[in-house]
């Protein structure tokens, strides 16, 4: 494996990922394996709750089963006994599930993992390894976490890049294509990198992603602790195609950032100058536990080789956002799976996965 330091460092004369010929696939081109990590019965993002969780994660892995492989992160040779375990006693198929023993604090992996880039004609993909500090330093601690890519490139044996910036997978979507969606309440809040421009910041956004469009949306949903990630909001279904949740509750404090961010939408263009096409996806019913709105959104979903992954709430717009992801997905099954126990992390299917994309 190589390491490559960030170019922008002194006396450093390292090209970019971008300049090497490589780009960031979007979730819907060909996986060679889905990634998780986890979660660990003393981490904090499930209090009370760790045994009602762990049958979602099975479910995860069972979808997945003639989709792609699944690449779990355990601790070590105990808790892989216990995932495999788990994951017997919910039924869920096992036979296309390999594991690493790559410790983490939290199950994040979109967050937290390898984020892979490909070019054409190199059998293998790099990894981009982003500073991380648990969106803002809010959930210490995270060195196990922060880590991992790098952990994952040993593993693989693929060159690892280094931009020097914290940044989340969850906080930009790409169309791999060169066009990227994000937020200026995650990208630009000074909890991540207080000493960088928003200029800096898209120019390491289009170093080392390869993308050249950079499409700026608002602000976040209630609830939502990463300070409003775009996979919350809105996702790229196709090279000039997205959807975004509309909250059609006035009342709600939903309503006014996700009709501005729509309205956004609507004004924007693909890298080649074609609009976007907008399919609107709905909001669940607010979901309230212990007091906190938890962050409760369709657009949450997973995009697999053979299927797509959808949180369902129990609630009456699960139907409607099924039937809109399977119309803007018509060659992959829509798998509802019921997200109420998940969400209690303030997360769900995008959030736990991160997809390896097949090389070249």
């Amino acid at each position: 494996m190589t390491s490559f330091d960030s170019p922008n460092s002194p006396g450093n004369p390292a090209p970019t990922p971008a300049q090497l010929g490589y780009r960031m696939p979007a979730e819907w081109e060909p996986h060679e394996a889905t990634w998780l990590s986890w979660p660990n019965r003393d981490g904090v993002s499930f209090p009370g709750a760790y045994d009602s969780v762990l049958p979602v994660f099975a479910k995860i892995v069972h979808a997945l089963a003639d989709s792609e492989r699944v690449h779990i992160n355990v601790s070590g040779p105990e808790q892989e006994a216990e995932v495999r375990q788990v994951l017997a006693r919910n039924k869920a198929r096992a036979d296309h599930v390999r594991f690493f023993h790559i410790p983490t604090n939290e199950p994040w992996c979109r967050d937290h993992g390898p984020m892979f880039l490909t070019r054409k004609g190199d059998p293998k993909p790099a990894i981009i390894d982003w500073d991380y500090n648990a969106w803002g330093w809010k959930y210490p601690p995270f060195d196990l976490d922060d880590v991992v890519p790098t952990e994952v490139g040993k593993a693989l044996g693929m060159e690892v890049f280094y931009p020097g910036i914290v940044m989340e997978g969850g906080s930009l979507d790409v169309n791999g294509s060169g066009s990227l969606l994000t937020t200026r309440s995650c990208l630009l809040n000074p909890n991540r990198n207080p000493d960088l421009t928003k200029a800096e910041i898209e120019r390491k956004l289009r170093d080392y992603l390869g993308v050249k469009n950079i499409l700026w949306l608002g602000d976040g949903i209630e609830g939502d602790d990463t300070d409003g990630h775009i996979d919350d909001l809105t996702r790229f279904v196709g090279p000039h195609s997205v959807v975004t949740c509309v909250e059609d509750e006035e009342d709600d404090a939903n309503h006014d950032p996700l009709k501005e961010n729509l309205a956004k939408l609507k004004e924007m263009d693909a890298e080649d100058g074609s609009p976007l096409e907008v399919h609107v996806l709905p909001m669940p019913g607010k979901i309230i536990r212990d007091g906190q709105r938890l962050p409760a959104s369709y657009a949450n979903f997973y995009i697999a080789n053979k299927v797509v992954l959808l949180p369902t709430y129990g609630d009456s717009a699960d139907a409607w956002a099924s039937s809109v992801l399977q119309t803007v997905f018509p060659t992959r099954k829509v798998v509802g799976i019921d997200c109420r126990e998940l969400i209690w992390g303030l997360g769900a299917f995008h959030c736990l996965t991160q997809q390896q994309p097949v090389a070249g």
